[in-house]
């Protein structure tokens, strides 16, 4: 089934164990700059990305090895009218084995086309997930956004304004 969600799927060596250890390492692949425990249900944490992006997410779901999901409480984009996008949304990790490789299946219910910030948020998705946390899962070190260090073309161009 297909559905207007964004979702994008990576597939690497590694177990689901280190998959799943990777994932709630959050400072080692989306940013340094977060606030919070990021690895046991109902924690909270908050990103702070210069004053570009702010969010604070809060796990719903932690199945060990098989899933994490993340429930975004609030959040602020400093380039879209609309200021509540993504708030409520579900940013979901599946972990599966699938052949002789582990499977991480993003998705993003609630970041469809028809928001302001989708491609910006998709390409950012596309480079924190098939990047930096690929790069965590297979060499220990990820590429993590952090102060003054943009990750991605359009955080680079959003520093910039």
């Amino acid at each position: 089934m297909t559905t207007p969600d964004f979702n994008t799927t990576l597939s690497v060596d590694q177990t689901p164990n280190a998959v799943f250890n990777a994932i709630n390492n959050v400072r080692g692949w989306w940013s340094e700059e977060i606030e919070g425990s990021t690895n046991k249900l109902d924690d909270e944490f908050t990103l702070q990305y210069e004053d570009i992006h702010r969010c604070q997410i809060k796990l719903a779901e932690f199945i060990p090895n098989k899933k994490v999901v993340w429930l975004v409480m609030d959040n602020y984009f400093k380039f879209t009218k609309d200021k509540s996008e993504w708030i409520g949304n579900k940013i979901s990790f599946e972990i599966s084995k699938k052949d002789d490789k582990t499977q991480i299946r993003f998705t993003q219910f609630g970041l469809v086309p028809e928001y302001e910030c989708y491609d910006i948020c998709q390409n950012a998705w596309s480079t924190y997930i098939h990047d930096s946390l690929r790069s965590l899962i297979t060499t220990g070190k990820g590429l993590p956004n952090s102060k003054g260090n943009p990750r991605t073309a359009d955080e680079e161009k959003l520093l910039a304004k």
